[in-house]
This record gives structure tokens, C-alpha cells and sequence, in this order.
């Protein structure tokens, strides 16, 4: 009931016209109705305020708050259960850092000797004593001799240089020969991306890896190309990227059968703003996920539609958070639905503000649980049947506690409020939450996923928006192509160049042959 409502039925009380029993009753029984709507009017705007404070407060802290306050990191909160205590302790902690350090540091090397390419410089001695040019009677300090003067080995330093990315300007010419009979042959054209381009692939490939890999605009890429002597429109660019889309998109197809085909997958979606003809509107980008693919996938809404089309009669694991979009693809006959400790981490967080002591009780619950995951890492038994027995042993009575810890305090809090909102989400996707016990394989939460949405979030924060609803699908098929090669350690840059020429006369049924997973080099177009 409004305060219009409430004001009406006050003032249609009339204590004067009481005259009788009957009258005094009617009267009562109109108060007690009244009493019992302001009750109940009371308590919505008491839970309407709880949350209104409750969003205000993580304003101010995303706005003013330093980032201390932001939640910490699991392996930061971990980390300090190994802090030593002793000064011997402190002592003994100290030389292993120094070792890893010195390790890491000869690993490094070892690396940097291994890709990068050697070019000596020749630093050489004069040929005469520099304190008086071999002339004169003192011409060394030591024993007044002129010479001649042996070489010895020389001092040998390591200096790691930048030399800036190269552009060439390749003049292809195409040899003819003229045969007696008057027939004419000439040598191979050179491949092209593009009939008619000027640019070859590994421009195209810079494109691409610049905006997928490195998140900048096409007019920052136009404008560093102008810095290396290469004037290029950001409309041209805007064509090499599209190409070069269309060109890889068996290859992402190819990857979204393989994603479909996987048993365990993580999932998650973020938004990609669209600049339609009118207005911006929002159009959002999925991540699929599975051992060595990570896939992108554009579509105009939010809806189940995307998950339904990629994971439609396929049966496994589907990892994700509590979105109402994937219950289409988690059915009896389909996929099994495993939810993300993570996002209820993130809502108990939310509620220290209000109720300091219930949330830290239930982050240091899911610390717990994440310990265990660690001491399975420790010994390196993960996804193993080990690691399942110990989850049965560890993890299984955390979970039942705790579970047992929010049954009873449900109902103390404001549905709405920050905890009352912390304990429903987390009871709610309690199934899901609990499948990671019986199952090593699947992992506590679905940062893997969030992670991969990291690079479009800053490409958005960067770029902000895709033109149209074709845009956006090509950066998901070249975000996929980028991704996925640096997942399996491939050099985006030197697959694309090499692929971009490959894939247009490779045979369709042979497509494994180019993922990035199974990509072997060809010798390169030019040296």
C-alpha cells in the first residue's frame, strides 16, 4: 500500500460518528487492518533502505575507497599461513627466496639465449699504445715497448637492445621467358591476402595482434605505423582487420565444434557496447572455455540462445555462475551445472560492512576450502583419484558445516540486504556448489573464465565500442584465434602471417592441421 493509501484510509476514520458497541467494534477492526498494513509498510522500506545503504556504501568504496579495500586475493590470504614466525624461520624463508630468485633469474637467460637473436659487435683495441700512438720513446707505461702487440680473448657482455619493428617495402619481380614456339611462362606470383593488396600478411597479423592481444584502437595502430614510415588510414586498417576475420573463420568454427565436444567447460559473458544507426546499445561477448581453447563468441543479447546453439544436445560439465541463460543447456539430458565459489566469495565480501563477523566467518570457510586445493597442488595430485579422496576427507565436512551454519541464520537477515542477498545466492546454488567433491577434475571456481574476459573488458575500457553486430563477430572469431594461440604458447603474430596465406587453398577437410594447437611453420615468404 502507497502513502497516498494509507493517508486516505486515516482520514476516512470517524471517531464522532461512534455511537453503539457494534460502531467501537467496526472501529477497532479498522485500526487493527490499518496497524497491520503500516507494519508490513515499515518493514519493505526498512529492507528497501537496507539495500539502497548497502549499494551506496560499495559505491563510495569503488569511487573513494583505497584499493586495500578492495577483496583480496585467495593466494595473497594464503601466502601468509606460510609467513614464518622465528627469526631462524625468517632467516631460512629468506635464502629460499634468494634461491628461487637466482633460479628464476638463470632460467631467464637461458630463455632469452634461446629465442632472441645474437649479433656480435666488434669493439676494436687501436693498434697503438693510446698513451703515445706507438711513437716516442715511452710508448707503454710498463716496459717503454712499441709492440707489436698481442690479442688476447676478448671481454664479452650482454646487452639486451631494442631495435623497433622493421617494414619493408618488397619489390616482387616476376621473372618471363619467351619460348621459340612463341609461348610464354613466367615464375610464381607472390601469395596475397587479398588480390589487388599492397600490404602483406604480417601487416595484416600486426593489425589483429595489436588490437586483439594488446587492446589498442585502430587509430593508435595507424599511428604508430606513421612512426615507422608507413602511412595507413585507420579505414584500411578497419579492412584488414575484417579480412583477416573472414578469413579465420573456419578456424574459429572449427575450435567451437571442439569446445562443444569437450566434457568440462567454463563459461561466462560480458557486455560489448554497439554503435548502432541512432544510439549505443549493448550487444555481449561469451567466453567458451576447455582444456586448450578459449573461445569468443558476439551475440546482440544476453539471452540462453548463444549457450543453447554452441551446447545444444551435448552432455558433461558446464561450469558457470548463477545466470539464468544456461539453464536451457543444464537439463536431466544435458549438461551437468557446477557452480563458482568465487561469486559467493565476492557477496559475503560485499556484506563485512554490515555484518563484519558472519562474513569473515564465511570468507574463512571458503579460505579453507581453498586450502585444500593447494595442498592437493602441494602434492601434486590434482584431478586425480588422491585429490577426490581428499575432498571427501577435507572438503565434504567444510561444506556441511557450513551449509548447516546458513540454514540457521536465513532467516535473521533483510532478504535485500547485503547478507540476506550472500546467503540466498549461496544456498540457492548449493547443488551446483557441491559438485566439486565427488568430481578432481572440476575446478573450486570460474576464474578461469572471468580471466578471459579480462582482455575484451579492456579492449572495451580502450576501443569502447564494435560498428555493428558483424564487428562484433569478427572480433570474437580474431579474439578467439589470439587467445587461443597464446594458450597453447604460439606466437599469435607469426601463426596469423602464416595462416592468412595457408587457410585459402588448404583442404576443408584437414582444417585440425592449422589450429593453433597443431600449427607447424612453414619457411617463411621472406627473409
Amino acid at each position: 500500500m502507497s502513502k497516498i493509501d494509507v493517508s486516505n484510509e486515516i482520514n476516512a476514520i470517524e471517531p464522532d460518528s461512534i455511537d453503539d458497541v457494534a460502531s467501537f467494534r467496526a472501529l477497532i477492526h479498522q485500526l487493527q487492518a490499518l496497524v497491520v498494513t503500516l507494519n508490513t509498510l515499515i518493514m519493505d522500506l526498512r529492507a528497501s533502505l537496507t539495500e539502497k545503504d548497502a549499494e551506496i556504501a560499495e559505491l563510495k568504496k569503488a569511487l573513494l575507497g583505497p584499493k586495500s579495500e578492495r577483496m583480496p586475493r585467495v593466494e595473497r590470504q594464503l601466502a601468509k599461513d606460510d609467513e614464518p614466525e622465528t627469526e631462524a624461520e625468517k632467516k631460512a624463508a629468506d635464502k629460499e627466496r634468494r634461491r628461487k630468485a637466482r633460479k628464476k633469474s638463470t632460467e631467464n637467460r637461458r630463455l632469452r639465449a634461446a629465442k632472441l637473436d645474437e649479433k656480435p659487435v666488434e669493439h676494436a683495441a687501436p693498434d697503438a699504445c693510446p698513451v703515445c700512438d706507438g711513437t716516442g720513446p715511452d710508448a707503454c707505461p710498463v716496459c717503454d715497448g712499441t709492440g707489436p702487440f698481442v690479442t688476447l680473448a676478448p671481454d664479452i657482455s650482454v646487452e639486451i637492445e631494442y631495435l623497433g619493428e622493421r617494414l619493408l617495402r618488397l619489390l616482387h619481380h616476376v621473372e618471363k621467358k619467351l619460348c621459340p614456339c612463341g609461348h610464354i611462362f613466367s615464375g610464381p606470383t607472390p601469395e596475397r591476402v587479398t588480390e589487388g593488396t599492397h600490404y602483406g600478411p604480417a601487416v595484416y597479423a600486426n593489425a589483429v595482434v595489436s588490437k586483439c592481444a594488446d587492446s589498442l584502437p585502430l587509430n593508435r595502430i595507424s599511428e604508430r605505423f606513421a612512426r615507422d614510415g608507413l602511412r595507413i588510414s585507420r579505414s584500411t586498417l578497419t579492412d584488414l582487420f575484417h579480412r583477416s576475420a573472414e578469413l579465420l573463420e573456419p578456424i574459429h568454427a572449427r575450435l567451437l565444434q571442439l569446445v562443444a565436444a569437450s566434457t568440462y567447460i567454463n563459461a561466462d559473458e560480458t557486455s560489448q557496447p554497439v554503435m548502432d544507426e541512432k544510439q549505443c546499445r549493448r550487444g555481449f561477448i561469451w567466453t567458451f572455455i576447455c582444456t586448450n581453447i578459449i573461445a569468443y563468441i558476439f551475440s546482440p543479447t544476453r539471452s540462453g540462445e548463444t549457450p543453447s546453439k554452441l551446447l545444444a544436445g551435448t552432455v558433461g560439465h558446464l561450469q558457470v555462475d548463477g545466470y539464468t541463460g544456461y539453464n536451457q543447456v543444464c537439463l536431466p539430458d544435458g549438461r551437468q551445472r557446477v557452480g563458482c565459489i568465487s561469486h559467493c566469495r565476492r557477496y559475503f565480501h560485499k556484506a563485512r560492512d554490515k555484518c563484519p563477523e558472519e562474513a569473515d566467518h564465511c570468507l574463512g570457510v571458503i579460505l579453507d576450502l581453498y586450502r585444500v586445493e593447494y595442498r592437493a597442488a602441494e602434492l601434486g595430485i590434482l584431478g586425480t583419484e588422491e585429490h577426490k579422496s581428499l575432498r571427501l576427507a577435507c572438503s565434504q565436512p567444510i561444506m556441511d558445516a557450513w551449509k548447516l551454519w546458513l540454514e540457521e541464520r536465513k532467516h535473521q537477515y533483510a532478504p535485500k540486504g547485503p547478507m540476506g542477498k550472500a546467503i540466498k545466492y549461496t544456498l540457492n546454488q548449493w547443488e551446483t556448489l557441491t559438485k566439486f567433491v565427488s568430481a578432481p577434475k572440476l575446478r573450486l571456481d570460474n576464474n578461469i573464465s572471468e580471466g578471459a574476459l579480462r582482455i575484451i573488458a579492456l579492449g572495451r575500457d580502450n576501443f569502447r565500442w564494435v560498428g555493428n553486430d558483424a564487428a562484433g563477430r569478427n572480433l570474437a572469431v580474431l579474439q578467439t584465434v589470439v587467445a587461443t594461440c597464446k594458450a597453447n604458447d604460439v606466437n599469435p603474430m607469426d601463426y596469423i602471417t602464416d595462416v592468412l596465406i595457408r587457410v585459402q587453398t588448404h583442404p576443408a577437410k584437414d582444417i585440425d592441421a592449422l589450429l593453433p594447437m597443431n600449427w607447424a611453420p612453414t619457411t617463411r615468404r621472406h627473409v
